[in-house]
């Protein structure tokens, strides 16, 4: 597969014929709603076997196998050249597919509402067989111990389907809030957090979680050891039962770094108790703050160094978003940018005819636009080129994998580039 960033005057039959391809594949697999409304710079997933390569000035078949991993030997036999020549800039080499690494993929998939609408069930199905483990969110336990359950309709039932690993995720959520006293409660009460234990115990048998999956946020700093000796405690009861036991960190880049979010979230400790931890690596752009990419490529190296500083590689996954935020300009702080799907983002994008802008920083797009109402917008979001990058991350620092917020948001793209990167983990067996 490679991807193609659509210039000015291009037309998807025009990409087609660059890539050996037909333009029908080509809608099909990125689902274009519009194929004949491209926008510029908007980025597309060409379906072929192995990619092409446009020699530029300077290259050499030496430093291209090197950037792509390939013999440079490889590169001459198959495109029937000597692998001593000097090449001529704009030559086209055909380039095999690179070896795949193996890892895993969560998708955390939230029902609001009083029912599960069929979208969300939908995305589930047609994401199975991308993902290890797949998590409805959330158990929200209370101060007395017990489990207010999300809905659950047949998810169980399509993680069955694909041999996914089911996670029951327990939140310290209150009226829809983390809630450090919540959290405080069951931490440190012995009687109430034995009966939330049982609970957890008798839930989880019943409903065939395999993966406890504890999400606790904003935990008073002096709660970090208690929240350490409550995991080790769960682990001592579930690992009998061949259940796994995992939890949702804070993005850090330090030890001592300060604030609610983060002090009673010890890297270390959890590293060295739990089965694997889903590092929340987004929400730099979040839809209370200013416009900014939500997982900027920077940012999100910073906290990945620092965690396998504390951490084993093979125990961390990756959070990423599935979504954008659309901005109304100039920002105003109290005001709430719109979440979008990359989908989306691309069709407001056609529609307004404005060019989509790339990040190099950021490794993310963004576009600015004239609504309705007259003001200016600004999106971010992601797409091929920005998940490509954590694909890449994720293998530099050979790490277990990534974990989606959130399903059901349009991003065609994203499960294309996992075939083309991974292998995708299955623990039970078909």
């Amino acid at each position: 597969m490679q991807i193609h960033v659509v210039r000015q005057n291009e037309s998807l039959t025009s990409i087609a014929e660059l890539y050996r391809t037909t333009a029908q594949a080509i809608t099909v697999s990125n689902q274009l709603p519009n194929p004949n409304d491209l926008v510029v710079g908007q980025a597309l997933v060409i379906p072929i076997v192995g990619s092409f390569y446009w020699v530029q000035p300077g290259d050499s078949l030496y430093n291209i196998g090197l950037q792509n991993q390939i013999s440079y030997l490889k590169i001459a036999e198959i495109n029937g050249i000597n692998p001593n020549q000097i090449l001529n800039v704009g030559t086209r080499l055909y380039l095999p597919p690179r070896p795949k690494t193996t890892a895993e993929f969560n998708g955390y998939i939230e029902p609001r509402g009083s029912q599960v609408s069929a979208t969300l069930e939908q995305s589930a199905r047609e994401t199975g067989p991308f993902l290890t483990y797949l998590a409805p969110f959330s158990y929200e336990a209370s101060r007395t111990g017990d489990l207010k359950p999300p809905l659950l309709n047949n998810f169980p039932a399509i993680a069955k389907q694909n041999r996914e690993i089911l996670i029951m995720v327990i939140t310290n959520k209150e009226n829809d809030q983390f809630n450090a006293d919540v959290a405080h409660i069951l931490l440190t009460d012995p009687k109430i957090q034995d009966h939330f234990l049982n609970q957890i115990v008798e839930t989880a048998t019943k409903n065939g979680f395999r993966d406890i999956h504890f999400d606790f946020e904003y935990l008073r700093p002096a709660d970090k050891e208690a929240y350490n000796t409550f995991l080790r405690k769960a682990k001592n009861i579930f690992k009998p039962k061949g259940w796994l036991i995992s939890t949702a960190l804070a993005p850090k880049t330090s030890t001592e770094q300060v604030g609610q979010w983060y002090e009673a979230h010890d890297y270390r400790a959890h590293g060295e108790i739990v089965d694997f931890v889903v590092i929340m690596t987004y929400e730099w752009g979040y839809s209370g703050g200013p416009p900014m990419a939500v997982s900027p490529i920077d940012q999100v190296r910073r906290v990945i160094k620092y965690a396998v500083s504390q951490i084993p590689s093979n125990k961390i996954m990756m959070g990423q978003n599935l979504y954008g935020y659309d901005w109304t300009l100039p920002y105003t702080p109290g005001t709430i940018a719109k979440a979008l799907s990359p989908q989306n983002a691309i069709g407001i994008a056609a529609q307004k005819n404005v060019k989509i802008n790339y990040d190099l920083k950021a490794q993310a797009p963004n576009f600015q636009y004239q609504g309705s109402d007259g003001k200016q917008h600004i999106v971010w979001f992601e797409d091929a080129r920005s998940i490509q990058a954590k694909f890449n991350l994720i293998k530099e620092f050979r790490l277990r994998g990534m974990s989606y917020w959130k399903l059901g948001l349009s991003f065609p793209q994203n499960w294309l580039l996992i075939s083309e990167n991974f292998h995708v983990e299955k623990k039970i067996s078909s």
